[in-house]
């Protein structure tokens, strides 16, 4: 590839989408690369994503959002950049697969790989709703029900006590070996009801209606309506850190105000940004930094 791009976008979920189709909308050239993957996949039927009241998937909300930035130019490739990094006058060089990409900007929006809860048949699990990420977009669906969080630690008794919000019925599960949480979380658990009790991750089955927990040692097995996957996920960010970037101590990005980070021309957009995680957030830093870029480069004339 020899053109110089305006922009080049790696990653092709809700955040990389949406910056293609602000920047092909400013008469940007606009290349997205997208491994094919993106957690938007997992969602079922999405209820608080603004202007579809009646709920949308996530497959159906990305053909949409493809569709949208061809519409306008944007060229949209599978692929995987295994290298990114500055290069002279100011551009920025990509490899993929042996192919040389130029580019005056780059907006990073690989988002981030969830770590998984180690039970069979995740993704069909996920996919029937008994199996959960996300309490920030979908507690609202978990009122009156019966709510584990399954995970480790610290971070699993946070949504644990987010959960109250919706659910009086509301359990922790935490593995065997990692049941290690401080008194004051303990407390904060104990002062909101969730019942917590350490499991072998194992004798966590996956019903046709339901999911069944049995506590370290025996007892009687818990049966939950729902549970939710609090193991944590890792940002992707490698490609950012080879190029110079920053990251704080959770390993995402540090930007300024207009979703630049902190090696210039180079912006990221979405979850390897903030630990919000939601597709409304990754969209709105999307077209600020869309934005941004347009009002950088210079002007062309009709």
């Amino acid at each position: 590839m020899t053109d110089t791009l305006d922009c080049l976008v790696i990653g092709g979920g809700p955040a990389g989408l949406t910056a293609a189709i602000y920047l092909s909308r400013f008469r940007r050239s606009v290349l997205v690369i997208d491994k094919g993957w993106s957690r938007a996949k997992w969602i079922t039927l999405s209820h608080n994503l603004p202007g579809f009241p009646e709920g949308i998937s996530g497959a159906a909300l990305l053909e949409r959002l493809r569709d949208q930035a061809r519409r306008y130019g944007a060229v949209l490739e599978h692929g995987t950049v295994e290298r990114l990094h500055p290069a002279a006058d100011g551009l920025f060089a990509a490899e993929m697969g042996g192919t040389a990409i130029l580019a005056r900007t780059v907006v990073l929006a690989g988002g981030v790989v969830e770590n998984n809860p180690p039970l069979p048949h995740v993704a069909d699990a996920v996919k029937n709703g008994l199996i959960r990420t996300c309490p920030i977009c979908d507690g609202f669906e978990a009122i009156g029900k019966k709510v584990a969080v399954l995970g480790d630690g610290e971070h699993a008794a946070a949504e644990a006590l987010f959960l109250r919000t919706f659910s009086s019925h509301v359990t922790l599960l935490l593995p065997a070996e990692d049941a290690v949480l401080q008194p004051e979380t303990r407390a904060a658990l104990l002062a909101a009801n969730v019942d917590t009790y350490c499991v072998a991750v194992g004798s966590v089955t996956i019903g046709a209606d339901g999911v069944t927990a049995v506590g370290d040692g025996g007892g009687l097995p818990h049966r939950f309506d729902m549970v939710y996957s609090a193991f944590g996920i890792i940002p992707q960010t490698m490609l950012a850190i080879e190029a110079g970037a920053k990251v704080d101590a959770a390993n995402r990005l540090l930007t300024d105000e207009h979703q630049e980070t902190t090696t210039r021309g180079l912006f990221a957009a979405g979850d390897l940004v903030r630990g919000l995680n939601q597709i409304a957030v990754a969209e709105g830093e999307a077209a600020i930094a869309a934005t941004a870029i347009h009002n950088r480069l210079a002007r062309s004339v009709a």
